[in-house]
């Protein structure tokens, strides 16, 4: 059976105030190109289609196009909802959509119930399991204390119960979004850490015969059947380096996985640039970025006149300007920004209570306290849809 595996299109989505609807829509056109030229036998969607709860009416109304091509073509689509997305909005009229063929799986009490495909060497059992936010899903799938590792094994649980059902060989693929240990973030998606935790271990998938994973926006491969096909396209520029693509996945008659990447469009190329102003516009090797979307670091020592305008010159796709001064390490003038760097929420608090406390940090206690109030910001924000 032939897969195609994508996810994290996040439809309607700007790129630094560029909007890529048509880039996202170029994506579409090619993905639909890609299903009937394969003859693929159904495409996999693992979450985040939309980029927010409640997206713009052009980014519905793309979705709702991809939906009737895809219908049109006779290719099966099997969807999961994601952390950006509306679970409850997404799943709206699943079954009546169902009876074109196009899957959506938004209900964390419904994972184990698979969408069922045959080939000649028999069925194949496609399990959905949308995005599960541990403070909204422990209760239905019977988890004491919330945590992604939890939730998720407890689902898994249902879906190798219900497996060991059926028939002999029947093959098996999971469609999840999550962050598994091993997989590399970049800037663009969104921290979904509970406790201080986000990630799983890829062993929670033991016993299927491919998972399909989404989150992460980089294509991965973490094992041979656990694997990223990460977003179509670039929402960052710590994405300058990826190679954007979805998965084709051959899925044999014992449950064997061959996988080749397919290459999406590109509607312009990232490049990061750094160094003082006028060795910027100067330096002849820049030359291939000049069609880029660039994000132009500054390392001057003194903020430079019209750094934006001059910039453009050459680069007229140039999109951000971060101010980074030759400064030594011990300056105390290093921007607050820097200093927070890749640090997460609970680390940027905690060390704010060391800042007040004049260097004393929080106990365990306080420490464990702080972890709650956050987690439980970021459950209530999912469960009233709050924009972030």
């Amino acid at each position: 059976m032939r897969l195609l595996h994508t996810s994290d299109w996040h439809l309607g989505r700007s790129f630094h105030r560029v909007n890529l609807l048509s880039a996202q829509a170029a994506f579409v056109d090619h993905l639909v190109e890609t299903a009937r030229r394969e003859r693929v036998d159904a495409v996999l969607v693992a979450g985040d289609v939309y980029d927010r709860a409640v997206p713009p009416l052009a980014a519905v109304e793309l979705f709702d196009d991809t939906l009737h091509r895809l219908a049109d073509l006779g290719v099966p689509t099997i969807m999961i909802s994601g952390n950006h997305d509306s679970a409850r909005r997404l799943g709206v009229g699943a079954g009546l959509i169902e009876r074109a063929g196009v899957h959506l799986r938004t209900d964390p009490a419904a994972c184990a119930t698979p969408v069922v495909l045959s080939d000649a060497h028999g069925e194949v059992a496609f399990y959905g399991l949308p995005y599960l936010e541990p403070a909204l899903v422990k209760d239905a799938l019977g988890v004491e204390r919330a945590g992604h590792a939890a939730v998720l094994g407890a689902a898994m649980d249902r879906v190798r119960a219900d497996l060991a059902a059926r028939p002999a060989g029947t093959r098996s693929v999971v469609l999840a979004h999550a962050f598994v240990t091993g997989g590399e973030p970049s800037d663009s998606e969104r921290d979904i850490s509970v406790g201080g935790v986000a990630s799983v271990p890829a062993g929670i998938f033991d016993g299927v015969d491919y998972v399909a994973l989404g989150h992460l926006h980089g294509c991965q491969t973490l094992t041979e059947r656990v694997r990223y096909s990460g977003s179509p396209l670039a929402y960052s520029f710590s994405e300058a380096h990826h190679r954007k693509s979805m998965w084709l996945v051959d899925l044999g008659p014992g449950g064997e996985v061959a996988a080749e990447r397919i290459d999406c469009p590109v509607p312009r190329p990232l490049a990061r640039i750094r160094g003082r102003l006028e060795d910027l516009l100067a330096d002849p090797a820049l030359e291939r970025h000049e069609q880029a979307w660039v994000e132009a670091t500054l390392t001057d020592p003194v903020r430079p006149r019209e750094p934006m305008a001059r910039l453009a010159t050459r680069f007229p796709h140039v999109l951000t300007l971060v101010l980074d001064p030759e400064r030594p390490p011990e300056d105390p003038f290093v921007s607050y920004g820097r200093r927070l760097r890749d640090r997460t929420d609970q680390q940027i608090v905690e060390g704010f209570v060391a800042h007040v406390r004049g260097g004393h940090g929080p106990t365990d206690d306080e420490r464990a306290l702080l972890g709650e109030a956050l987690d439980a910001v970021r459950a209530e924000e999912a469960r009233t849809e709050a924009p972030r």
